[in-house]
């Protein structure tokens, strides 16, 4: 059967806009990116902590949250921060949020994350080595470390269940993560345990976004950027155009055959009007970038830190020798303020790890709105209305997803059916004829 062409309207240029524009064009279809910002991946995918870690899968939802959500809340500088505002939205999110706490649905929405992520870390492969994209990239693995007993006997049996779902997360001892990480052995006394899991990456996700979108732009992909999108609007039960604000304030429609949402936390506002509700709360991200100082005592390995829920990369190319420390979540609306204490936390545990390696008197800090969906499985498929499609809700891991997500919504909207085992919105199981099934994915 022959693959109809069409012309597909993606919004937004983040990492799951310019992955869904790139596999889209693959596909053979005419593709058109529309965005507010001047370039390709500047807000969400601009400063994240850079790591592709299909072992953190573990959601912010399950049996132990409720409890240390309850601990940290109104301190400044808790890994988890909910900031109860006078938001419906917020409650709705939060109900949702505890209802996803049991262990039964832990373990469900872990072996989507697992899924997703085995298949998006081996896409984002291949097409690395189909076209040479470089972005900082390290292939070295990511080692989890726990300074906190009770938090290292917590990762054992999620980290049993991503090896049985095909994520190779082993459990080390202290000495081992020393042995992987020198940098580690000043802290090595206060270590409970660690994971490592070798096929795990890491890579600066802005820079991968504005290298895939000149490939996509050489390819034939319009990218129309300094656009504010405005509404959705129908004919019938089909998306016929999107309303646009251009960069010289003017009004235009940009019709399409299909329209792909890729709007991170700005998506449900698109999709509500039409009467779709976007399970999506924005978790605000905090991020500290750093020169190296003493390159002797700075970690090569991409590192977790399960405790303070914070991510370590090292970026090193002609642009410097870069620490990026990112993480941390707190739930305050739609509100992008730098919180200096929780800047300050950030750094002040970068210190504690690791003296010296960075210098902290040029640290730039960074903040972005994370869509967050309150069982950080992310919103992919077909929605109510007949050519709208969503790529959406990745939470902390758009980075760890972006591939897979982008080949797999090509797939959805082309009419073929994924290769991999997920729960896609819109593509209920029992939908599917039996041959179309995806055979799961353990490599």
């Amino acid at each position: 059967k022959a693959l109809k062409i069409m012309r597909v309207i993606v919004l937004g240029a983040g990492l799951l806009g310019v992955t869904s524009a790139y596999f889209l064009q693959q596909r053979g279809h005419e593709v058109t990116v529309i965005d507010r910002q001047a370039t390709p991946g500047a807000e969400t995918s601009f400063a994240n902590g850079g790591q592709i870690s299909v072992s953190h899968a573990e959601p912010w939802a399950n049996p132990s949250a409720p409890l240390k959500v309850l601990q940290w809340l109104g301190k400044e500088d808790a890994p988890l921060l909910f900031r109860l505002r006078a938001d419906m939205r917020q409650w709705l999110w939060g109900l949702q949020f505890l209802r996803n706490c049991t262990p039964a649905r832990t373990r469900h929405n872990i072996e989507q994350i697992v899924s997703l992520g085995t298949y998006s870390r081996s896409t984002l492969q291949k097409l690395r080595a189909d076209t040479g994209i470089a972005y900082d990239q390290r292939t070295q693995g990511i080692l989890h470390f726990y300074t906190n007993a009770q938090e290292f006997d917590g990762a054992l049996a999620p980290a049993e269940q991503m090896r049985a779902l095909g994520c190779e997360r082993q459990v080390i001892s202290a000495d081992e993560a020393v042995r992987l990480e020198p940098a580690l052995a000043h802290i090595r006394p206060q270590m409970a345990g660690a994971t490592y899991t070798a096929e795990d990456e890491s890579g600066d996700a802005n820079q991968f976004t504005r290298e895939l979108a000149k490939l996509c732009e050489a390819a034939g992909v319009q990218f129309r950027m300094g656009h504010h999108i405005t509404a959705l609007r129908k004919t019938g039960e089909h998306i016929n155009h999107v309303e646009v604000t251009n960069a010289e304030g003017g009004f235009e429609r940009v019709t399409g055959d299909a329209f792909v949402l890729s709007m991170g936390s700005f998506s449900p506002f698109l999709a509500q009007p039409l009467g779709i509700n976007l399970p999506i709360y924005p978790a605000k991200g905090y991020s500290v970038t750093m020169p190296v100082r003493d390159t002797s005592k700075a970690y090569e390995l991409s590192l977790t830190d399960d405790e303070y829920k914070l991510v370590f990369s090292r970026y090193t190319s002609e642009r410097g020798d870069r620490l990026r420390i990112a993480g941390t979540a707190e739930f305050n609306g739609y509100d992008r303020t730098l919180n200096q204490t929780r800047c300050d936390a950030i750094v002040r545990r970068v210190e504690q790890l690791f003296p010296g390696a960075g210098d902290a008197s040029q640290a730039q800090f960074w903040t972005g709105l994370r869509p967050a969906t309150p069982s950080n499985v992310p919103l992919i498929g077909k929605t109510k209305v007949g050519n709208l499609f969503v790529n959406t809700g990745h939470g902390t891991l758009g980075w760890t997803h972006a591939c897979g997500s982008g080949q797999a919504i090509a797939d959805i909207v082309s009419g073929r059916v994924p290769e991999v085992d997920f729960d896609f919105v819109g593509l209920e199981r029992d939908q599917r004829p039996p041959a179309l099934l995806p055979v799961r994915n353990t490599a």
